[in-house]
Parts: C-alpha cells; sequence; structure tokens
C-alpha cells in the first residue's frame, strides 16, 4: 500500500510527547553533596575518573587513527554524558530508539543517527521534527515512508554484515536498495552502517579480530559499489567496544559506534583484550550500589538490589567491587542473594558495588545517575530516554 502526503497531514500534527525522565531537577540538585553512604539504595553510580579516563582512551585512539568517533547513546540515554563525549571530541552520537534521538536533540547534541529501522509513520513525523537527523534504511518500506513525510533525509543504507538481525544484505541487494534511494527528491545518501554485534563479543582478540574484519570487509565492499553508481557514499559507520581497536585498522572504515567503552560491564571484560584474557582497554566506571538486608542464614546474606535493579537476562553475573569470592544469585524482583567461595560475607547494613552483567539494560532500569568524585556526588543526571 502507497502511502500519501496527506496521510501524514491528516495524522497528529508534529511530535509526539516525549518521555521525561521521573526525577526532578530539585531532587537531582538535592543529590549533590552527598556522600556515597547517604544515597538511598539500589541507586546507579558512575565513577568519574574512571569515566573520563575512557572518554579520554577512546577520543585519543581515534585521533591517532584518523577516525570520527560517533559513540552509541542507547548505552547510556543520558544528554549529559553524550555533550561529555562531544566534548572529547565525538562528531555525535548514535541512538536506538526515537525517544533517545528526542532526548539528545532536546539537549542540543547535534550529529544524531537512528541505527534501528523505523516502519511506523508516526516515529517518521517524529523523526522529521527534530530536523538534521541521520537514519539508516534497510528496506525499500522505509524509504517510501520517509518519502511520504515530505521531509528531507540524509540516510546510510544499513548492512548486515552477519548479525541477521536487521538491514539488507552487502553487495547487489544493498546496491538495489541505494538505487531506490537515488530516485528520491528527499533523501540524501551518505554511505553505509555496518554493526557486527556478532564479533564484538567474540571472546579472544585473533578470533575477533577475524570476525571483525570478514564484516567489515563486506560493509566497505559494498560502499566501494555504490561510489562507482556515483553515489557520495563516503560514510562507514560501525565497529564496537569490542573492535575498536580493529576496525579503525580497516582504512574504509569512517567512524566508530562503540557505546560501552563508557561504563564497561561483566560480559565485555571476559572477551579478552590484545594482551590478555581480561579486557582491560577501559575501565568499569559503571556500578549498582546495594545493602545487605537480611543475614538470617549463615551462608548467605540478602542484598537489596533484584532484576529491578540489575538486568540479569544474560548468562552472567554482578561482580562485587573489591570484594572477589563473592557471588551473587538471583533472589527475585527485589533482592539478591551473595554466597561466598572464600573469605567472609558482609554483614548487615554493609553497601557493596557490583559491576553490572549489561550495562546498558541495567541504565535502563533507573531515571538518575549518581556521578561520584572521591566518594561524593559531584552531580546526579538523568536517564533522559528509557522507554521506547
Amino acid at each position: 500500500m502507497t502511502i500519501g502526503r496527506r496521510s501524514f497531514l491528516g495524522a497528529a500534527a508534529g511530535a509526539l510527547a516525549v518521555p521525561l525522565a521521573s526525577c526532578s531537577r530539585a531532587e537531582l540538585q538535592e543529590a549533590e553533596g552527598k556522600s556515597r553512604d547517604e544515597l538511598p539504595t539500589p541507586a546507579l553510580l558512575l565513577d568519574l575518573d574512571r569515566f573520563e579516563a575512557n572518554l579520554r582512551t577512546l577520543a585519543e585512539h581515534c585521533r591517532n587513527a584518523g577516525r570520527a568517533a560517533r559513540p552509541h547513546a542507547k548505552t547510556h540515554k543520558c544528554p549529559e554524558i553524550a555533550r561529555r563525549q562531544v566534548a572529547a571530541g565525538a562528531l555525535g552520537v548514535c541512538v536506538a530508539t526515537v525517544p533517545e534521538a528526542e532526548a539528545m536533540a532536546r539537549a542540543g547534541v547535534e550529529g544524531i543517527l537512528l541505527t534501528s529501522p523505523i516502519v511506523e509513520p508516526a516515529k517518521v513525523r517524529r523523526m522529521a521534527a527534530l530536523g538534521g537527523a541521520m537514519l539508516s534504511v534497510g528496506h525499500a518500506r522505509e524509504v517510501e515512508l520517509l518519502e511520504a513525510s515530505g521531509a528531507r533525509f540524509d540516510v546510510l543504507v544499513d548492512l548486515d554484515v552477519g548479525d541477521r538481525r536487521t538491514g539488507v544484505l552487502p553487495g547487489a541487494p544493498a546496491r538495489e536498495l541505494a538505487q531506490r534511494i537515488g530516485k528520491s527528491k528527499k533523501l540524501r545518501l551518505r554511505g553505509v552502517q555496518a554493526y557486527a554485534g556478532h564479533a564484538s563479543h567474540t571472546v579472544g582478540f585473533e578470533a575477533r579480530e577475524k570476525a571483525s574484519r570478514e564484516a567489515m570487509a563486506k560493509a566497505c565492499e559494498t560502499r566501494d559499489l555504490l561510489r562507482k553508481d556515483g553515489f557520495d557514499a563516503a560514510i562507514v559507520s560501525g565497529g564496537s567496544t569490542g573492535t575498536y581497536n580493529i576496525d579503525t585498522g580497516d582504512p574504509g572504515v569512517t567512524e566508530l559506534q562503540a557505546g560501552s567503552y563508557v561504563f564497561m560491564d561483566v560480559d565485555y571484560r571476559r572477551i579478552g583484550g590484545r594482551s590478555g584474557a581480561v579486557y582491560l582497554d577501559f575501565y568499569p566506571s559503571l556500578t549498582v550500589l546495594a545493602t545487605v538486608v537480611s543475614a538470617t542464614h549463615g551462608d548467605r546474606v540478602t542484598v537489596d538490589a533484584g532484576t529491578k535493579a540489575i538486568d540479569t537476562t544474560t548468562s552472567w553475573k554482578p561482580e562485587a567491587k573489591d570484594r572477589p569470592g563473592l557471588v551473587y544469585g538471583r533472589g527475585g524482583d527485589e533482592f539478591g542473594i551473595l554466597t561466598a567461595e572464600g573469605g567472609e560475607l558482609p554483614k548487615i547494613g554493609e553497601r557493596l558495588e557490583f559491576v553490572v552483567p549489561h550495562c546498558d539494560p541495567t541504565v535502563n532500569l533507573y531515571d538518575r545517575i549518581y556521578a561520584l568524585r572521591g566518594g561524593r556526588v559531584e552531580a546526579a543526571w538523568p536517564v533522559a530516554a528509557r522507554r521506547g
């Protein structure tokens, strides 16, 4: 079915309401200056010294490699962090959802790239209302919807380079989609997007390097094919925290979409780095602060951080910071169970920080991030786009 411009104009005009963080500015300001031990638990903490070191590491790597960074804001959903990424040299940010794009644009962040497909007219209208955001397109249906909006968009051809999730296949199928885009008076093709999620978490540096180079080679070959057809396909956007120092070695890759590097998590640290079995290029800066609330049984204690406080959908468990030997187990929505494989269990009332298994969905459970330096809150930042 063809969608006409009249259908768009007949629908609700303007952007839909943007979800706001549920914490007020006064609440955020009230937290400033408090010590770590004054915060209610569970709480999402950010070690500013480690976070800032992570920003510098990626920014310096990109400068030295002559590549751009467009970090993925789906990791943090926080405009304050996005601003700091741009200040460190990023040309903008990637986003995974329309609310994330709206939150970033509302905060004045430029250079936004929506990496996920949108096939809902209402969401297309919301992106059109932002103005200036770039979109990734992996199907002719998306092209039709963008044209029907009447707005002008810069777009990247979204390639499926191995994830089998979204995007068009490289080579001839991508070329056909590009030709369809080229017929539009409203769309301008800028290049290709190629996120290789299957490569980013491959364990072992050599295996990860092989997987990522194979994936990005498909992207660069497709970009070259589009250039032969006369398209101004200057951008090859991809890469990840796990492959940042691999993909910048490919002369065809122009920008990195690394996201988790600002926080790190258990999942990423287990993949290993160039120098060893633990990935140490970036510091784990994000933790969840919890309190021991029960110690009835001698072989375990209970903390107030369960599945509502830490995402536990991966195979990996939260790791207690600076407390080796403690093992976290699920205790339900509100609670986690700690046992000890050496050393002593913490006492009731004691506070512990946990490095989380997967940072992105854990952040999505909170409405604020407490940014600490030296054990004291320097700022509290809203997580501004928790919903899709």
